[in-house]
């Protein structure tokens, strides 16, 4: 039988190994004002996600607009992520630099919507098969609001992705309120997902 000493030295390492997994702030050593930024570029991408919206700016050619509101927003946030991480025990930082390096990869693609037909699929499906792992890495090595960033990460990729192809096959190229019950879903992923990384970067 374990004495009471020993009993009581598993619990102590039960509740350090939980404290070291359990992740609310990360010090990403950047300024509120650009995390704040960001998260306001998370908002404009969502709003940007309606399709109306959407097709104004690609038929005015600002779809350059797009593609700065859609790579800036990310970005700034996956470096604020892996700079906090460092210190952690499992700082992730391969997984992160392909994340940031697919997001610029998408930023070309957007300024250049000739390429977008023949690139845009493959990035697409790249960003899945990173956001998809590193997003179950985060929920299953760490705790509090980081394991939150992982599952909407994964929830992120698989709706933004996944839905819009759904709803064109269920509602075709209609756009406005026909399309609306699919894109409310698309829109709301995108806020929560800024709302988490927001908040486990600035720790309030």
């Amino acid at each position: 039988m374990k004495t009471k000493e020993q009993q009581q030295a598993i619990v102590e390492d039960a509740v350090s190994i939980e404290d070291q997994c359990t992740v609310n702030h990360l010090d990403a050593g950047l300024p509120r004002w650009l995390i704040e930024a960001a998260f306001v570029c998370y908002l404009f991408q969502a709003v940007l996600n309606w399709s109306p919206l959407m097709h104004w700016f690609n038929d005015a050619h600002l779809s350059w607009v797009s593609a700065i509101v859609q790579t800036l927003g990310p970005v700034v946030m996956y470096v604020g992520l892996m700079r906090g991480m460092k210190p952690l025990y499992r700082p992730f930082k391969i997984w992160w630099w392909v994340v940031i390096a697919l997001n610029l990869a998408g930023f070309v693609t957007g300024m250049i919507p000739a390429i977008m037909f023949s690139v845009g699929l493959p990035l697409a499906v790249s960003l899945m098969l990173v956001y998809v792992p590193l997003g179950c890495l985060l929920m299953y090595n760490y705790r509090g609001r980081l394991w939150q960033v992982g599952l909407w990460m994964v929830l992120y990729i698989l709706v933004s992705s996944i839905l819009p192809v759904v709803s064109f096959l269920i509602v075709g190229p209609e756009s406005g309120l026909a399309n609306l019950p699919m894109e409310i879903p698309t829109i709301a992923v995108i806020v929560v997902y800024a709302w988490v990384q927001r908040r486990v970067l600035i720790g309030k």
